[in-house]
């Protein structure tokens, strides 16, 4: 049989209800090979036995074979050359970049034919599903409900911890602008985010992430593979978080309003108070040499 790697990666899809990664399929190119030289081996071991055994008359060999332990006449083995021959038609390893074009090669024909099944890449490796349009049918027979769908506010959640794990409650409220607890409620029900551990500020506040659920529903083998977008740069929403969460907290001075002055009392600050009229007038009367006591013993002496 000539190898035929779509083929035979169609097979081993079919034959398995896990998803199927990249070494599984190595693993059983490296077997393949092992059970073939094992099988040579054998044969040539059998061979060698046949050539020490007595020579028979090839008339009579031909015409009344040896039986084997069953009764039944021994058919003759199949040539070593032809073993050596499939094992050189099958690669001894092939690398990952060639087993993801040869499924995404198939993955696209199943596209093209439209046939039932789509073959989706996730996380754990490769695996055969049905086709959404035939969906309805599968759940009838399973008498299974119909998929809940996400509210605005889930999606929006989860886009954020997707693009920012790992990421806290505040930061993410600080993102839409409200609060996150029920949209978080549900995705820790549906199983689409995890707790991934604690931020290192002030309270330990609880980090969440995606799961490889989030990643098999969105037909992704890790969250690098999310599209970037166009619209508002990882840099821009890194200083809306950072503002939102950790305010500037450099000191800066202090001024009238923070000193919780009104509007009149703030024109005094700074500013000398306004000269009293009567204060103004005995200050000219007095020389310069004259101290205040001297002018108020000169008053009295007039009296």
């Amino acid at each position: 049989m000539q190898f035929n790697l779509k083929k035979i990666l169609k097979a081993l899809l079919f034959s398995s209800s896990q998803a199927l990664s990249i070494k599984d399929i190595q693993a059983v190119l490296t077997k393949y090979h092992k059970q073939m030289e094992k099988d040579a081996a054998a044969d040539a071991a059998e061979e060698g036995a046949v050539a020490t055994a007595p020579a028979l008359d090839p008339v009579d060999a031909a015409i009344n074979p040896e039986p084997d332990e069953a009764g039944e006449p021994v058919a003759a083995s199949e040539p070593q050359g032809v073993l050596s021959d499939l094992m050189a038609q099958v690669p001894t390893l092939l690398t990952a970049s060639q087993i993801r074009e040869a499924m995404d090669e198939l993955a696209q024909e199943f596209i093209d034919s439209g046939d039932v099944v789509r073959l989706l890449a996730g996380p754990a490796g490769f695996r055969l599903a049905t086709a959404a349009e035939y969906a309805p049918w599968v759940r009838l027979l399973r008498d299974a409900p119909r998929p809940l769908r996400l509210s605005q506010a889930a999606l929006e959640t989860v886009s954020i911890i997707a693009y920012r794990q790992p990421v806290t409650r505040a930061e993410m409220e600080s993102v839409r602008g409200v609060s996150v607890d029920s949209a978080i409620n549900t995705l820790l029900e549906h199983e689409l985010i995890a707790v991934t551990g604690r931020a290192d500020l002030p309270g330990r506040p609880i980090q969440y992430g995606t799961t490889e659920k989030f990643l098999e529903l969105c037909g992704l083998r890790s969250a690098d593979e999310l599209p970037a977008s166009d619209v508002i740069s990882s840099a821009q929403l890194n200083e809306w978080i950072r503002q939102a969460t950790q305010p500037d907290t450099q000191a800066r001075l202090l001024d009238d309003s923070d000193m919780g002055l009104s509007d009149e009392q703030e024109s005094f600050v700074g500013e000398p108070p306004p000269a009293d009229p009567l204060v103004e007038a005995a200050e000219t009367e007095m020389t310069d040499d004259e101290t205040p006591q001297e002018a108020v013993e000169e008053e009295t002496q007039a009296e």
